[in-house]
């Protein structure tokens, strides 16, 4: 039997007497829950706690009741972990103790599954390490958010590393770059995948140091941040006097130092054949390897200068070399003067030595045929070229086979074709002040012709200058000159059998087409009627035609006033019964025949718009005759 303390049963009968419990409110005077009538002993089992809202699982079971609730008033009791057990995290990690905790032990639980919720789970060496090695805090345990950067709890071995001395090297402090979790001296680094250097050749065994000699930080891929000695050192041939390139992978690999490679032609834009094969760099290269002119005449301007057959310097010859020269040697040199220039050697300039046309040098040479056969030109006498100031343009007449097999098509050469009279001239007979300018009209040559022509005389009847007007190619006689097409007045009539001078009295040109300018006499002199006097109109063509002068054509009525018809038939006998003044047609009296009184005129046209007592008023009213 359960021995119940002294003062817990003076409680117990105090309260048994005076109908109070003890515990309070929370068991309702439920004594036989836990008591018998036997003795006021506790029956320690006599109560399941599993039916209240906390359950006792795990090492809670064997706990008294007082444990948890010392003053036995059972109200009062919290269900939360950390009002029994001390918070030895301090409140780091919220009182849900159950993260970490269970009822069966006090102890962790695993933790390895535990931290795969967070955000640094756990795996490697990190699996069966203790939570005071990372989350110790001074004298309590810390887990709120924490770094989860290697060197945050690794800074020891990472300045204790020896092999390379990680701090002094100024190693990244990103220590999974080389480590992983199995343990720290498992350290694995590939500089291949790691970096943009990756390492070959001889390369593979050096030790870090060896590159990163001012740590790690910044290190230059440039071979010559390693390789300056060797590049300084090295004699054949020396890089450092000779200027070459530091950038040493142009003729080593990374094999090692001394197996070099260079291949001029898939490495510079000058490959080397035919006689370049053989030379050594210093031959080229003599002021260094920086800027090396890739032109011929860098290195043969001796060649060049020394060259007599032709001269070269005094000749004017260029300097780019690759014109005459190949790569096989200097002396076999090559020229193809068709292809190279804009003058093809064709004919008999083919077998000519250079210095026969080059007399002056190769520069600036003309082209031009006269700048090498003035001579020629001058002494040609059959014709004498100079003289007759023949073009200097020898092509027109000389092709390239020979200077005396000329030839000249004076018809498809010149814009004068020579047909007719013109064939079997000489040259001279047109080309008599020379060949420069000769005009192509006809009297340039034939006026000597047209002053001596009399039939008719051309010169003083001022003919036109203009021969094919009226001569052709064939001869100068005979001439041929239709007036009908050839100008703006057919010769019909009587017209047709006059001489040129019967019209053209006073010359050719600006010859008047208006029948007065020839038949002025004749109007002058024509009495019935008396044009000049009657003052008719000089257009001789209303009355006459070419004919013969003194047939004329001329109807009053149809023209003028109807005499031959109407009320005017048979009522005159003479032109001077109308017009009244012999000496002037234009003048006429309708009065004469026809006299009224002024008086009884104006009665009758009373009223009459524009009447007046006079014939020009008479006419213009009754313009036919009739009242």
């Amino acid at each position: 039997m359960l021995k119940v303390p002294s003062i817990i049963l003076f409680l117990l009968i105090s309260a048994h007497l005076s109908g109070q419990s003890p515990h309070g409110d929370a068991l309702k005077m439920k004594c036989n829950v836990c008591h018998t009538t036997k003795d006021w002993s506790v029956k320690e089992k006599g109560f399941d706690h599993n039916t209240t809202s906390f359950k006792l699982l795990g090492q809670h079971k064997d706990v008294s009741c007082k444990a948890c609730h010392p003053t036995l008033v059972f109200t009062d009791a919290k269900s939360d972990c950390a009002s029994c057990h001390k918070d030895v995290h301090q409140g780091t990690v919220g009182r849900d103790c159950d993260r970490c905790h269970n009822t069966n032990s006090w102890m962790v639980g695993n933790i390895t599954e535990i931290h795969r919720q967070s955000r640094f789970p756990l795996e490697g060496g990190h699996t069966g390490v203790d939570c005071n090695r990372c989350h110790q805090s001074g004298s309590r345990l810390r887990f709120d958010p924490m770094s989860t950067e290697c060197v945050s709890c690794h800074l020891k071995d990472y300045n204790a590393t020896t092999n390379p001395a990680h701090a002094a090297a100024l190693f990244s402090k990103d220590c999974k770059s080389c480590h992983d979790e199995i343990d720290w001296k498992h350290a694995t680094f590939n500089h291949n995948t790691a970096t943009s250097f990756p390492l070959s050749g001889g390369h593979l065994n050096l030790t870090c140091n060896q590159c990163h000699t001012q740590g790690f930080i910044g290190t230059s891929t440039a071979c010559v941040a390693c390789h300056l000695k060797d590049y300084n050192a090295t004699t054949n041939p020396a890089h450092a006097a000779a200027q070459f390139p530091t950038d040493c992978k142009m003729c080593h690999n990374e094999v090692d130092w001394k197996s070099s490679t260079f291949d001029h032609n898939t490495s510079t834009t000058f490959p080397l054949k035919g006689g370049h094969l053989g030379l050594s760099c210093n031959q080229c290269h003599t002021q260094g390897y920086a800027g090396t002119s890739t032109a011929c005449v860098a290195c043969h301007l001796k060649d060049y200068n020394a060259t007599t057959d032709p001269i070269h310097s005094a000749a004017g010859f260029s300097t780019d070399c690759q014109t005459c020269h190949t790569d096989a040697s200097w002396k076999t040199s090559s020229f193809n003067h068709t292809t190279a220039t804009s003058f093809p050697l064709n004919g008999g300039h083919q077998n000519l030595t250079c210095n026969l046309c080059h007399s002056q040098g190769f520069a600036g040479t003309s082209t031009a045929c006269v700048a090498c056969h003035l001579k020629d030109y001058n002494a040609t006498t059959n014709p004498a070229h100079a003289a007759a100031q023949f073009p200097t343009d020898c092509k027109m007449c000389h092709d390239e086979s020979a200077w005396t097999n000329a030839t000249f098509d004076h018809n498809k050469s010149t814009t004068f074709p020579l047909k007719g009279g013109h064939l079997g001239l000489t040259c001279i007979k047109c080309h008599t002040l020379g060949y420069i300018g000769t005009s192509s009209a006809c009297v340039a040559c034939h006026l000597k012709d047209f002053n001596a022509t009399t039939n008719p005389v051309h010169s003083t009847a001022g003919f036109s200058s203009e021969c094919q007007t009226c001569h052709t190619d064939a001869a100068w006689k005979p001439s041929s000159f239709n007036h009908n097409t050839a100008t703006s007045f057919a010769l019909t009539g009587a017209h047709r059998t006059l001489t040129c001078n019967q019209c053209h009295t006073v010359g050719f040109k600006g010859t008047s087409t208006a029948c007065v300018a020839c038949h002025l006499s004749d109007y002058n002199a024509t009495t019935n009627p008396a044009h000049a006097a009657a003052k008719f109109p000089s257009t001789c063509e209303t009355c006459h035609n070419t004919t013969v002068w003194t047939t004329t054509t001329f109807n009053h009525d149809s023209q003028y006033f109807p005499i031959y018809s109407g009320n005017h038939r048979g009522q005159w006998t003479t032109c001077s019964q109308c017009h009244t003044n012999a000496a002037n047609f234009a003048v006429f009296s309708c009065l004469t025949c026809h006299e009224h009184s002024k008086t009884s005129m104006d009665a009758a046209h009373k009223g009459r718009s524009g009447y007046v007592y006079n014939s020009t008023n008479c006419l213009s009213c009754h313009p036919r005759g009739s009242s």
